[in-house]
């Protein structure tokens, strides 16, 4: 019943990622692109897309680090000394974004030049920081004696730099693809223009993780390439490609919900080969789900909890953002 549990605990933690992933990274993404709209109201329709929605979305990566503590202490207590560091860097962008969206709204207008600085700089901050998070935890963890057993700057390599800002790149298209979404007219032709060069960077972002990480990994290439894995797994790559194409294709010809679907596929699929290349090991390189888990007792004590309230959470997030459907014009907002 244990080993049942954990991976029960897994995919929960793992769904709760993505979810914040998807949910959080558009906004995160429109902070990234502030720099590129200069005008006001543009800035305020790009605000008002997601300002009812924003802080709800924050609740799936409170639920995924909470499952962690309650299922799998060992990977709890082992990330976290890994990666205070970033994490704690990740948590400042956060606040800074989320006191920036607040602000914002009641700032005089000489001063809200301040609180968009903030907005952009949070923004980039906790998404870059996440990245870096990914691609040091990617490259493993150290672990003697059910401890971490590394520095305090091992997280810091070319490749969670580079992880770190692969993710901006991602959320950047996600906030564009979002933007024309929601929006209309010139704000969302210029949305349009900028996720055609955030498709080719993201796609040249993925095909050098992907070339990288099984390069510095030889298990991880030993799961990806051996026989008959490569055949198995070989729709993912193949899927990356489609969803490349039908992405270009449908901002191409000005789509206004295909662009938003299809980066949500390549993120998907991009978080998919992480998982691959992964499970079914909680702290990489060599300590899997099981070996880290609580006991079943605890993982099914609060199992009954995380069952009654993610679909309160599910029925929440659809509900708001059912509320809120449709386009941003000029002079529609969000009021506090």
């Amino acid at each position: 019943m244990g080993v049942e549990l954990s991976v029960i605990w897994a995919v929960i933690i793992l769904f709760s990622i993505m979810m914040y992933i998807v949910m959080d990274g558009f906004d995160l993404g429109l902070g990234i692109l502030f720099p590129f709209f200069k005008d006001k109201e543009e800035r305020d329709i790009m605000m008002h897309t997601v300002a009812p929605v924003w802080d709800g979305n924050e609740t799936w990566l409170v639920l995924g680090g909470a499952g962690l503590l309650a299922a799998f202490p060992l990977a709890y207590s082992v990330i976290l000394s890994a990666l205070y560091l970033p994490i704690i860097f990740m948590l400042i962008g956060l606040i800074f974004r989320g006191v920036a969206f607040e602000f914002r709204f009641k700032a005089l207008d000489h001063e809200r030049h301040f609180w968009d600085k903030a907005f952009i700089g949070g923004s980039l901050c906790a998404t870059f920081f996440q990245g870096v998070t990914l691609g040091a935890y990617i490259q493993g963890l150290p672990v003697v004696d059910r401890a971490y057993a590394g520095g305090p700057l091992d997280w810091l390599s070319w490749f969670s730099v580079f992880t770190g800002l692969g993710l901006v790149v991602a959320f950047a298209l996600l906030g564009s693809t979002w933007l024309i979404l929601k929006t209309e007219g010139e704000l969302q032709e210029r949305a349009h223009k900028i996720s055609i060069y955030l498709t080719w960077l993201l796609l040249a972002t993925i095909i050098v993780i992907s070339i990288w990480t099984p390069l510095s990994d030889e298990k991880i290439a030993a799961r990806w390439f051996s026989f008959p894995n490569v055949f198995w797994f070989s729709p993912v790559p193949l899927l990356v490609g489609i969803f490349t194409f039908l992405l270009i294709r449908s901002v191409k010809y000005r789509h206004h919900i295909r662009p938003f679907v299809f980066t949500l596929g390549l993120v998907f699929l991009g978080y998919s080969g992480l998982g691959i290349s992964l499970w079914p090991n909680i702290i990489p390189p060599g300590v899997s789900i099981w070996q880290a888990a609580a006991p079943p007792q605890s993982q099914g004590f609060v199992l009954v909890g995380a069952l009654f309230i993610i679909p309160i959470i599910l029925v929440y997030t659809f509900w708001a953002y059912y509320v809120f459907r449709g386009k941003i014009k000029p002079g529609m907002g969000y009021n506090h």
